[in-house]
Order: C-alpha cells, then structure tokens, then sequence
C-alpha cells in the first residue's frame, strides 16, 4: 500500500517502524515527519492541521490509506475532509475526536453511556473552579478541558498549587475539577470501526518528569507492556464496560468512532474507571505495544479505515516484553533548551531509537524540544530489557540531558 503518516513524533516514527518490518513492502510517506524518520522514509513539508491540504497531497499522489498520528489534525477535522474525497483514514473526525479535545464531552458521553468514571464539574470562572476545588477536597485534580500536549493535569495536595492551575488554564478555556481516584494506571489501545472493538496489549506509561513519580506532569517519560499484574479477563472487561459502551454512544449520535480509542484507566478498590479518553496512539505507549504486535499493523490500520474490523481476528503479541526510556531536553517540560547536539546513537545496540524531536544539522542530529527521543528494547523478561534501555542511554550524550531511571522497575523485581 501506499501510505502517508502524519505527524512528527516518536509516536510516528514507531509506527512507521512497525510498517516497515512488515513482509509486505509499503511506500510510505511522512509529513511532516522529524530527522529520524526521515532517514528511513521520504518526508513532505505539508501542515498536516489541513485538511485541503492532506487531502490534495493525498489525491495526487494515489494514497491507500492516511494514518493520522497526533490528536492535533484529528480535532481541526482532517480525517472529514479525507472521507469526503474517497480517501481511506485511521483516525475518528473532528465530531468524535473531541472525546480528547473536550474533557466536558469526554465526560458527557460516558454518563451518557454508563461508563464507569470519577466524578467532575465543569467551571468556566476562577470562583466556581475554587469552589470545586474546595468541594472534592484533597488530593486536588484539575485538568484543562481542550488540548494541553500532556501538561493540563494537575495531581496535588496544594490548594493554592491547584487553584493557581486552573487559574491558567481558565485564559485557555474551561477547566475541569474532578475527584482523586486512587490506584494503578493502564492505557488500553483499542481499533474502532464505528461499530467492531479489537483490543491492542495493555501498557503503562509515567507521566511524572522525575524517579518516584516526582515533578510536574509531562507527555510521558516512559512506558512498558505487557502488565503482568492485571488480573485475568481485564481487557474483555474493558471492551464490556467503557469501549463498546462509548463507540455505540457516538455512533447513535452520527458521530462514528473510527480509529484508535485510547483508554486511560485506573484500576480502583471499586473497579476498573476510565481516567480520560484519548482519539489516537498515544506516546510513549505506542513504542511498546507495537514491537510486541505480531499482527500486520496495516492490515488493521487499513480495515479499521474501511469498517472491515469485524472480518479480523483479534490482534497477536509476542511474548516478549517492551520497555521505552524517553530522553528529555534540559528544562523540560517546563522551558526545554534547544539546539543541543545528540551523540552516541550510532554506538548502541540491542535497541530501537524511536525520534520524537530532532533536526540534522550539519550531519549532526540536534534536540528540536523537550522530548527528544525515545529509547526501546524488547527481552524475554523485564530485567534484561530494562538493561538493554539503560546501556543505550548511557551512550548517548545530550548536553543536559536527563530520564527517568525507574521505568518498569516495579515489574522488574
């Protein structure tokens, strides 16, 4: 097939790798794609945010099949302006997609639909946000309700850290107080085709910046998959519970559901809840699900694309495990420094460097943000995987530079 990613991450490039080691060769495009990704497919300079755009590009260039990588072209509506031409899309439109850019109708849609979730209110004033605040008590959860690139969360036991909070993110738009759910955390990926759910293996990321999940919240500091303490029959309660009960909820209000359904839960003394939901792969999760994911990734891409999910078996993995490390700018994620040069990654083995934020300069791959790259490894057990991440980052030089040194130690043990 011929088939065009969007976007420019370390999410992108995983899945452009996982397209690549397939038996069938694809040509595949990227746009805007990143250094790395360039190294290995052609790139094209387009705003993958148009739709007329990617539409064009995508007519002209005979495209099979448009796999749409951030949430940031999904909620301007590039998938609608693809459909309405022909062009087969892995991604939900602008309607569905706002399950991730809306908190509110995140929310909406799972009371609607009786999915298992905490309880929030909406405030739209820094005087209904306090007095939210001061109802759920601590800790104190505030989330800005649209788009914050991973950083509108806020977990605290500071009143005036929370309030402060959602005073910013109140000049954004509204912000969502909610109450603390206690537990472990799971992102479960699931293909949706508006009307079938397959489920991917469940993962866990870390969203604090620092070991011991200290720091602020950032877009993720490092994932592993499989989680072999979920009890037995998790997934197929997830699929019962939150998926099926979500797709057939947007579906009935003509706004399908087709793509990647993201589901952030925690597992809490009352049950499985969903913490958020978002429309697409989500990074740093994506490069540790798909290494292990011994179905063809293109085969479901493409019949998720074109309502077919139901003539597929439900997705295989390996039994190998993964583990991701994300190499962050200095600064991150509050003010990354930029520009710094990267070495070392010639030197290491025995893993897969998955690009999120760099530039060739000068035949030298230079940090473009805050997240610069992820590091990925698959073993047999969880120990020799996290050896082989860790051996890799110690090769690698980035001028103030820093990751986590805890990721998947608990399961490592």
């Amino acid at each position: 097939m011929r088939i065009l990613v969007l976007g420019s991450g370390a999410r992108e490039h995983a899945i452009i790798t996982s397209l690549l080691s397939e038996p069938t060769a694809h040509e595949i495009t990227a746009a805007p794609g990143n250094a790395g990704i360039a190294a290995v497919v052609p790139v094209v300079a387009l705003d993958p945010t148009r739709g007329d755009v990617v539409s064009a590009y995508a007519l002209d260039n005979d495209i099979d099949l448009v796999v749409i990588g951030p949430e940031a072209p999904l909620v301007a509506g590039v998938a609608d302006a693809l459909r309405q031409r022909g062009i087969a899309v892995f991604g939900p439109g602008k309607a569905a997609a706002a399950l991730e850019g809306s908190k509110t109708f995140a929310k909406r849609i799972m009371d609607d639909a009786g999915v298992p979730t905490g309880k929030a209110t909406r405030a739209g004033t820094i005087e209904e946000a306090v007095a939210a605040i001061d109802e759920y008590g601590a800790p104190y959860v505030v989330k800005a309700d649209g788009l914050a690139a991973g950083k509108g969360v806020l977990v605290t036991e500071d009143r005036d850290a929370a309030v402060a909070h959602a005073d910013f993110w109140l000049a954004h738009g509204a912000v969502l107080v909610e109450e603390f759910l206690s537990g472990q955390e799971v992102s479960l990926f699931l293909l949706s085709d508006g009307h079938t759910v397959l489920p991917l293996s469940p993962a866990q990321d870390y969203k604090r910046v620092f070991d011991g999940d200290e720091g602020p919240n950032t877009g993720g500091m490092g994932a592993y998959s499989p989680l072999p303490w979920l009890p037995e029959g998790f997934v197929d309660e997830v699929i019962d519970t939150v998926a099926i009960p979500t797709v057939r909820q947007l579906a009935s209000e003509r706004t399908p559901f087709i793509g990647l359904l993201y589901c952030g839960l925690i597992v809490t003394p009352k049950g499985v809840k969903v913490i958020e939901f978002n429309a697409r792969f989500g990074d740093p999760e994506t490069q540790v699900v798909l290494p292990r994911l011994k179905t063809p990734l293109s085969q479901l891409l493409f019949a998720t694309a074109s309502g077919e999910l139901a003539s597929q078996p439900r997705p295989e993995f390996s039994d190998d495990v993964a583990v991701t490390v994300v190499l962050a700018s200095e600064g991150y994620p509050e003010e990354p420094v930029t520009g710094r040069p990267i070495t070392g990654l010639s030197d290491v083995q025995n893993v897969t460097i998955a690009h999120a934020a760099t530039a060739l300069v000068d035949g030298t791959y230079v940090a473009t943000g805050g997240r610069v790259l992820s590091v990925v490894a698959t073993g047999r057990t969880f120990s020799e995987a996290r050896a082989r991440v860790y051996l890799a980052l110690d090769a690698i030089h980035l001028q103030g530079g820093h990751y986590r040194r805890d990721i998947a130690v608990r399961v490592s043990e």
